[in-house]
């Protein structure tokens, strides 16, 4: 990867549309769970995204290898492909972007009223 590849995240556009091809090779019950484990793992990922990269990729390998061994969505998964997701971005209580901003924004205001104050 280049530098401009990362400056413009082309490497990331060509990677998703790897992922979609994949995907839609993918029969229907396995497709649905691969757009509901990317709903699920988006809110854990950076600005980019690049972090779910590696992630979304064993993820959706995984789907692939039991697809193709014939197992149900379900006993690969289970019943809460939330719980599962959660555990995919490093467990309960993994940081959200929407942790992160929101950590940035209350040390902001704090300097900001710290000056105003003293």
């Amino acid at each position: 990867m280049n530098f401009w590849e990362t400056v413009t995240g082309s490497d990331l556009t060509r990677e998703w549309k790897v992922f979609e091809a994949r995907a839609a090779a993918l029969p229907d019950d396995y497709r649905a769970a691969w757009e509901q484990i990317v709903g699920h793992l988006f809110p854990h990922s950076t600005f980019t995204g690049r972090n779910l990269m590696p992630i979304l990729d064993g993820a959706l390998g995984l789907l692939e290898e039991t697809a193709a061994d014939g197992q149900s969505v379900q006993e690969v998964l289970g019943d809460d492909i939330a719980g599962f997701c959660t555990a995919l971005a490093g467990g309960e209580g993994a940081r959200t972007y929407r942790d992160r901003w929101r950590e940035q924004l209350n040390r902001n205001v704090a300097r900001k009223l710290s000056r105003l104050g003293g």
